[in-house]
């Protein structure tokens, strides 16, 4: 697994983020960065004094804390419990730290027409993608990808009662990993602004969500080259808006010349192929979260409707070729950053 290069992707994008919002001399801009969530996450304020924001900063990082505990797939805590209590088909009581996750991510799950789909926890295993370093070796047999495809996981086979839960399907095992850090980012945010934070950006690998401005200027986001070095577009972000990209370049692993990542299409139980990365802006991370891995499983093909079941307007989506596909809203709102303009194709509205 390219962990090493992905943390020092995700350092040099904040680098970047930090060129394009640079400090003001009138007022103080702090940032810190913590690794959770199998990802370098950057948190930046502005116009806070320096023992205030150390205050903040620790609060922030208590929560990142927290959520990386009861989220986690693959090591001991709430989630895990939950999965295995689920293989037993017996009704239980759900944490009140994961049963928020599951009944959102029903409701999403069933708007994106099962693309987003956090059951498939034990696909992702037999990929290697439950654990911190993926052991070198091959992708899984083929007989086993078909088994765990045909037995059907999905969040509608979970039976939410209040606050107890039951699996239909003993193949059902949760993961969280395409939503999580969307809505751990939309969590904190609404942190900050308890703590009377009102300019400030969180950005969880590449799930950002931004509040206020920098002082007389919106913030300016740099949205990654997903083939190569730097970023290869910029947007000016309004006050409370989210800028979420889900690529092929996240996680991934190579055996005998080919990469394989760890975005599975549920219908196939392999990487999704065609689509380098998707970018979307919206008000709410969780749901943009969800939105950007939905459209890039979805593809060229059906990310337009994908799109518009889910309430997304603007996106971006980048083909493996490096031809970009977006939305009429997002093209008024994209800056692009290369020496050549890309080769872009405009949908219809969203």
């Amino acid at each position: 697994m390219k962990m090493l290069h992905r943390h020092i992707a995700f350092a040099c994008l904040a680098l970047l983020l930090a060129l394009l919002t640079a400090c003001s001399r009138e007022e103080p801009v702090h940032h810190i960065q913590l690794l959770t969530f199998g990802t370098i996450v950057d948190v930046t304020l502005y116009g806070v004094e320096a023992d205030r924001a150390r205050q903040v900063f620790a609060a922030v990082e208590e929560d990142f804390k927290n959520m990386h505990a009861a989220w986690h797939a693959w090591k001991p805590g709430p989630l895990a419990r939950v999965n295995e209590l689920l293989a037993t088909g017996e009704a239980f009581s759900a944490p009140p730290s994961v049963l928020p996750l599951i009944v959102r991510s029903q409701e999403l799950a069933r708007r994106s027409g099962g693309l987003f789909n956090p059951a498939i926890g034990r696909l992702l295993a037999l990929w290697g993608f439950q654990s911190d370093e993926r052991p070198p070796g091959p992708p899984p047999a083929p007989d086993a990808i078909a088994a765990l495809v045909a037995a059907r996981p999905s969040m509608d086979d979970l039976i939410v009662d209040g606050v107890t839960v039951r699996s239909t399907n003993p193949a059902v095992r949760l993961d969280f990993g395409a939503m999580a850090k969307g809505y751990g980012v939309d969590l904190v945010i609404d942190h900050l602004r308890q703590m009377g934070i009102q300019n400030a950006i969180v950005n969880a690998g590449g799930n950002l969500r931004a509040i206020g401005r920098r002082g007389d200027r919106p913030w300016r986001i740099g949205i990654r080259n997903p083939r190569g070095p730097g970023i290869i577009a910029s947007v000016e972000v309004q006050d409370d808006e989210s800028v979420i990209t889900s690529g092929d370049y996240e996680r991934y692993f190579e055996y005998e010349g080919v990469r394989y990542h760890h975005i599975l299409d549920p219908r196939t139980g392999y990487p999704t192929q065609g689509v380098a990365a998707v970018t979307v802006i919206h008000d709410n991370a969780t749901e943009a979260d969800v939105a950007s891995t939905a459209l890039l499983i979805a593809g060229v093909e059906r990310w337009h409707e994908t799109a518009r079941a889910l309430g997304i307007k603007q996106v971006m989506l980048i083909t493996s070729d490096g031809t970009i596909h977006m939305s009429p809203a997002m093209a008024e709102r994209i800056r692009f950053e290369t020496e050549q303009p890309p080769h872009v194709i405009r949908s219809d509205p969203l």
